[in-house]
């Protein structure tokens, strides 16, 4: 009987899907009243990340989410759909900063708008 040597998958510096990160992401478009806070939630909830979700006076949505690479890019994939009642137009996403990252935890919520 032939014994097979079992396959690693090797993951490129920072690419583990696993990894924990921590993302701001901006949403523009149509994005204000239309309940995309509230589906973003949801959906973040769903995907078992930490953070929050909040309107600025801009007219555009923000958040930061922290967890697992795999459910961040599923997080934000999802918002550049958002609801069916939204439009968006654009989303930019960097790492959060330390400041944005500190006192997350556990959940994700709605944050007062700024």
């Amino acid at each position: 009987m032939e014994q097979r040597t079992p396959r690693v998958m090797m993951h490129p510096a920072g690419s583990d899907p696993r990894s924990e990160r921590v993302i701001h992401v901006s949403v523009f478009g149509r994005v204000q009243g239309v309940g995309f806070r509230e589906s973003m939630v949801e959906a973040a909830n769903r995907l078992h990340v930490e953070g929050w979700v909040r309107n600025r006076r801009a007219g555009h949505v923000e958040a930061v989410v922290r967890g697992p690479s795999q459910a961040c890019e599923a997080l934000v994939q999802w918002a550049r759909r958002g609801p069916a009642t939204a439009d968006v137009e654009r989303v930019d996403v960097r790492a959060a900063t330390d400041l944005e990252g500190a006192g997350l935890g556990p959940g994700f919520r709605r944050a007062p708008s700024l």
